[in-house]
């Protein structure tokens, strides 16, 4: 008969439920590309307000015999939406449990190494399979205060593409207050 020793069972890895957790790095793993959801509303919102815009444009090149423009990204390649890199992190709590929480976008090579102590602002996601994604890393082993920082729907699209967009809205904005007048 084999008897099971109870005191050598391993640790679960948790995910965290406070919103600031202390410990240190035990791992960092591999990184991997999840990409930023883009509600299409808002996509077609731009795209149809840089229309307008284009359309003016178009028409004062063609007068002006400016020849092509840039190149356009199609609405497939901006539905997809901006891709970003996801760092799973393993952590020892001064509790001595272990617990996995998400560092999402880059940082800095030398930020963070296994043993560092930190302090970790978190925020729950909005599935709740996936552990809470790091707000603000501050280390304190080496003072550092950092913050990771992710592509979103704006930096996806660009400025010149938002500025259209604005353009494009001023536009149709004029045209509505001057039919009203009307």
């Amino acid at each position: 008969m084999v008897t099971m020793d109870s005191d050598l069972h391993s640790r679960r890895i948790v995910h965290p439920t406070e919103r600031i957790v202390t410990g240190r790095i035990v791992r960092l793993l591999d990184g991997y590309p999840r990409e930023v959801r883009i509600g299409q509303p808002v996509l077609v919102a731009v795209l149809v307000a840089a229309g307008v815009a284009g359309l003016l444009v178009a028409l004062v090149r063609s007068l002006l015999s400016a020849g092509a423009g840039g190149a356009r990204r199609r609405f497939k390649e901006l539905k997809k939406g901006p891709e970003y890199l996801v760092t799973p992190v393993r952590l020892r709590g001064v509790d001595g449990q272990l617990y996995e929480v998400e560092l999402h976008g880059h940082l800095p090579q030398s930020a963070l190494h296994p043993a560092d102590h930190v302090q970790l602002t978190l925020r729950r996601q909005r599935d709740p399979d996936l552990p809470p994604k790091i707000e603000r890393i501050v280390n304190l082993t080496t003072g550092q205060s950092l913050t990771p920082r992710t592509a979103t729907l704006w930096s996806h699209l660009g400025p010149p593409l938002l500025l259209q967009a604005a353009l494009g809205a001023l536009l149709i904005a004029g045209l509505v207050a001057c039919s009203a007048l009307t």
